[in-house]
């Protein structure tokens, strides 16, 4: 599969940058992930969403929402707030998010 960005978002938009220090494969986190993405899908206002991880445990996942209400819609989604607890006290060593407004956005890419 190749990668593909989340590109041709009309600013403004908002951003939630999820940064994580976790073990590599912890016991039931990517059935979790997998069921997180399905539910963030159906957010409307959600845009899209990137994810990057090394192999020493770092993860950085930037997710694109079209206003602050549909941000905050997918803090308070119910599944969310559960995998959030578990997380906390299961899979990650800390993490940290950040939400900006994006006032700009350009990309590029080789034909």
């Amino acid at each position: 599969m190749t990668p593909k960005l989340v590109a041709g978002i009309e600013p403004p938009y908002y951003t939630a940058v999820f940064t994580s220090i976790r073990p590599d494969a912890p016991e039931g986190y990517a059935e979790t992930a997998s069921r997180m993405r399905r539910s963030v899908e159906e957010i409307p206002g959600y845009l899209g969403h990137e994810s990057a991880r090394t192999p020493g445990g770092i993860g950085i996942t930037v997710a694109y929402f079209r206003d602050l209400e549909s941000l905050d819609a997918w803090r308070l989604h119910t599944a969310h707030q559960e995998a959030k607890a578990y997380g906390r006290e299961h899979w990650y060593d800390s993490y940290s998010v950040h939400i900006g407004r994006v006032e700009r956005s350009y990309g590029h890419e080789r034909a």
